[in-house]
């Protein structure tokens, strides 16, 4: 299968718009023509990671239009609208029990690039592999070739190229608070970074009847798109007294990953208050025990959301007008992917979705 594909070859440089050759579903899998695709901190984050194999094609979350399916594939059919989120085995003891975004096998089947068994997915047009498996899709692309477990049917009356950034970034941002942090009705609650995965926390924190909702950035156009979303309030990230001008809530949540945002968002814990963080990259965080006395901190992958039952309710509360994560988006024709990581970078855009067909 002949794809366009935003090909990263180098780390250090741009990516580059390349024509690459997919191979053909196999078992368990599905052919996906993208509708839309949106970048996430992750696809810029692990570009520079020596582990990972270059050329390389990103992208996670994406949407599109089933056109074709390997053996052994039931829950999905050619003509089926998609939402693409990350990748499990299934089989684990993780995955049977509800828990997949901490799947044995999620390093291997979302952060590798390439398939479990160790292929590339695709290859150049001088016959060299591509790997095109980033979280079981590689989605920066015409076509992607998908895992029928990461694959979450939608209404096709609904418009599909929005829908990418459902099956990773706002699903962490609003499933760390409906789902992790179980955000209860009259709590307050701290949202540290109001890119789209903080803004995504913000809405649900809204929708779960929360009593006080402060959202902290560094952009004033970031902080006021909070206050419209929910946010009670809007504090500079920059402000010297921050912890104190948030003040004492039942729940933190971090994106930055930034060790000194981190702590403070640990510090405005009452006892008994929760701190989620999903902010990767950002370095060690140094804390005195006393610190974590009576608090709980976490890591939280995905939201510990599970896509099949989870991205459903997010576009239900969106069709109610309660969750409006299209405010959050611009969109890039894939040829301007590199403006649309620089914007994104700037904090131009909170969250740049690609259309593959434009």
């Amino acid at each position: 299968m002949r794809a366009r594909a935003a090909v990263l070859r180098d780390p250090g440089r741009p990516f580059t718009v390349e024509d690459v050759s997919l191979s053909a579903p196999g078992p368990g899998e599905a052919l996906v023509r993208v509708a839309g695709a949106g970048m996430c901190h992750t696809d810029v984050l692990f570009r520079g990671l020596a582990e990972l194999p270059m050329p390389m094609v990103f992208g996670h979350e994406g949407s599109g239009v089933v056109e074709a399916v390997g053996p052994g594939v039931t829950r999905v059919a050619p003509g089926d609208h998609v939402v693409m989120s990350y990748d499990s085995c299934g089989w684990c003891g993780r995955c049977v029990t509800g828990a997949a975004s901490y799947c044995d096998e999620f390093m291997t089947r979302n952060l590798s690039g390439v398939r479990a068994d160790g292929s590339a997915g695709a290859t150049g047009t001088g016959g060299e592999p591509v790997a095109a498996r980033w979280f079981g899709q590689s989605s920066f692309a015409t076509h992607a070739v998908a895992t029928e477990r990461n694959l979450v049917t939608v209404d096709r009356s609904l418009p599909l190229e929005l829908l990418g950034p459902l099956g990773c970034g706002l699903q962490t941002g609003a499933g760390s608070v409906f789902i992790a942090l179980k955000v209860r009705p009259a709590d307050a609650i701290a949202v540290f970074g109001a890119g789209a995965v903080g803004l995504a926390a913000v809405m649900a924190a809204k929708v779960a009847g929360a009593g006080e909702i402060v959202a902290v950035d560094l952009h004033a156009s970031r902080r006021e798109l909070a206050l419209e979303l929910g946010a009670t309030r809007a504090l500079d990230g920059a402000d010297p007294g921050l912890a104190d001008a948030v003040g004492e809530v039942d729940h933190s949540f971090d994106t930055t990953g930034v060790p000194e945002v981190i702590r403070t968002a640990i510090a405005v814990l009452r006892p008994g208050g929760s701190c989620g963080l999903v902010g990767a990259g950002g370095g060690e965080v140094t804390l005195r025990p006393t610190a974590l006395a009576g608090r709980t901190v976490r890591f939280i992958l995905e939201g510990d959301a599970v896509p099949q039952q989870f991205i459903p309710m997010l576009i239900g509360l969106w069709r109610q007008g309660r969750f409006p994560f299209d405010r959050l988006i611009r969109t890039y024709p894939l040829g301007g992917i590199n403006d649309a990581e620089r914007d994104s970078a700037s904090g131009a855009t909170v969250k740049p979705v690609l259309l593959p067909a434009s």
